[in-house]
This record gives structure tokens, sequence and C-alpha cells, in this order.
């Protein structure tokens, strides 16, 4: 983060302030970001409980009227609501402001955002790589995209100025910043977040088809690996559903190569290839401790779970 605390924009609308909205404006109101926040939300409840929060100037129900006047415009919403929310505020842009989003896929946001664009509106796509299994304005905090990483995907041709002054404002919010096309952007997500999220959805599935077999005891006896699989398969059923949707063809193609990888798991388990499993494990362990080494995680023992205190 920069010392710098003039902020980067006047206004700054989010059209969603769930868990990454509500931290954006908290990381935003730390770094002193924007002169004014605005915040959209649907319903009349989680507007209620923005309020309570404090963490936004204005609040609305209205998109036109979040939008109205802001230099920087933020799709915060699940990535299913982008088409419609950008034809609902094109009218709205003013021009020479920033249009970005915080989804995590990248090629259906260009398809479903960019033809809404009006001239003279700088349409910069943008992925913070970070969230909890939490959800909702309650769920945020400034802390979020600290030592994290945040990808641009601007279509060819967009203006330098505003890319640099969209990768300084994640920047103050605590975020190192990449750009990548989105094409490229969507592959790697889909190996290192959609497939894994997909897998613990799965496996979670299962787990909870034998819970009556067993008696409760799947729930009862869930040891680090399953419980780490469940807090995954926690997130926001809504923002996954459509992540799946709007990236298939890139979470198909890991799929495929990880179901032959686990057909040759399954062999090498099934003849007693000890070598070939012992091989993957230790290839395995390496990637965690360069994740690790790239701060991306905590080395903390028992991956830092709360272990109880000794009567």
């Amino acid at each position: 983060m920069t010392g710098d605390s003039k902020p980067l924009f006047t206004k700054v609308a989010l059209l969603g302030i769930g868990l990454i909205g509500s931290s954006m404006a908290h990381a935003m109101r730390r770094a002193g970001l924007a002169a004014h926040i605005a915040g959209y939300a649907r319903t009349k409840e989680t507007l209620e409980r923005a309020a309570r929060i404090g963490f936004a100037n204005s609040l609305h129900d209205d998109v036109a009227a979040c939008v109205r006047d802001a230099d920087l415009v933020v799709l915060a919403s699940p990535v299913g609501s982008f088409a419609t929310l950008a034809k609902a505020i094109a009218p709205y842009l003013a021009r020479g402001s920033i249009l970005s989003d915080v989804g995590s896929v990248k090629t259906a946001v260009v398809r479903d955002v960019g033809p809404h664009v009006p001239e003279g509106v700088h349409f910069i796509p943008a992925h913070p790589i970070a969230g909890t299994e939490e959800s909702g304005p309650d769920a945020g905090f400034a802390e979020l995209f600290d030592g994290r990483w945040c990808i641009l995907t601007p279509p060819p041709g967009t203006d330098a100025a505003a890319i640099e002054k969209l990768r300084t404002y994640w920047r103050r919010m605590g975020s190192e910043v990449d750009v990548m096309d989105p094409k490229h952007h969507d592959i790697v997500l889909a190996i290192t977040s959609h497939v894994p999220h997909l897998i613990a959805y799965n496996i979670v599935g299962t787990a909870d088809d034998l819970e009556t077999v067993t008696k409760s005891e799947v729930i009862k006896y869930s040891a680090g690996g399953f419980r780490d699989f469940t807090r995954i398969a926690a997130s926001d059923p809504t923002m996954w559903r459509d992540v799946f949707l709007n990236n298939r063809e890139a979470v198909l193609e890991v799929l495929g190569r990880f179901g032959e990888d686990l057909s040759l798991l399954q062999r090498a388990i099934r003849w007693g290839d000890g070598d070939a499993l012992f091989n993957l494990f230790t290839r395995t362990r390496a990637i965690r401790r360069s994740i690790i080494d790239a701060g991306q995680d905590s080395a903390t023992p028992n991956f830092g779970r709360n272990r109880p205190k000794p009567d």
C-alpha cells in the first residue's frame, strides 16, 4: 500500500455490497481513495444492514441514482446479473469514467458487458483473488485484499492512463496487480479456484448422501481434509452457480485433465504402485510450500485453526 491518502476518485459506485463490495468500501475508507462511496442493493434488508454498518456515504435501491456522477463504477454482484446491470446503467455513466467489476470469470464479462459500454467510458474488467466463505454486507473487512492479487483484463485499445489509475486504486487497497488476457485468466482460475470449488461441492454432497447411511458419523468424525472441503463448499451458491455457467469451457477443459489424472491415481492404488503415489505426493507437497513461500498462505500449525485449550 502507498502512504498517499489523497482521494483517487470523486465518487465510487459499488453495484453490490456483499463480501467483496463491502470490503472494497472498508478498504477505500482506510486508504482515503474516494470522496464519496455509493452502494446499491436490490433488497431493503441488505440496504438496512449496510446502513447500520456505515461503510458507504449513500445507499440506493436504484442503479441510476447510484452511478450518476461516479468516476468509478464497479459491478460487484454475481456475474449472471452483469448484462442486465450494464444495460440499465449505460445511459447514466459519465464520460471519462471507469467501469470495472470483481467477477471471477472474465471472458463472459467482456462478452456481456462490453456491448453496453458507452463511448468515452473506460471498461476495465478486474478480479481481486480474495474472499472468504462468508457473504453479505456484514462479512466485509478492509484487510481482505492485503497481500492478494488483483488481475486486470482490459480489452485491446483501452486507455493506458485509465488502466494505470485502476492499478493504483487496487494497490492502495493492499493488492498486488497483474494484467492478462481474459481467456488466459479464465483457464488459470479454472485450475486454481473453480475446479477446486467444484470438487469441494461434490465431495461434501457425496458425504451428505452417505450421512444417513453412517448415522451422522461423517459429520461427527470429520477430519481436517473434510473440514477444509466444507469451508470451501459453504461459499455463496448464487455466485458459484454463475461462475460455472459463465466459465464452462475452461472448467470442462480442466475437469477433463483432472479426470485423466484421477484415473492414473486410481490405477496406482489398485495395483499397489507405491512409487507412483509417493512421487505424486512429494510433487504436490512442494506446491504447497511454494504457495507459502509466495506469501499466499500461512505455515501456521494446524492451518491456523484455533486449537482447543486443555482443561
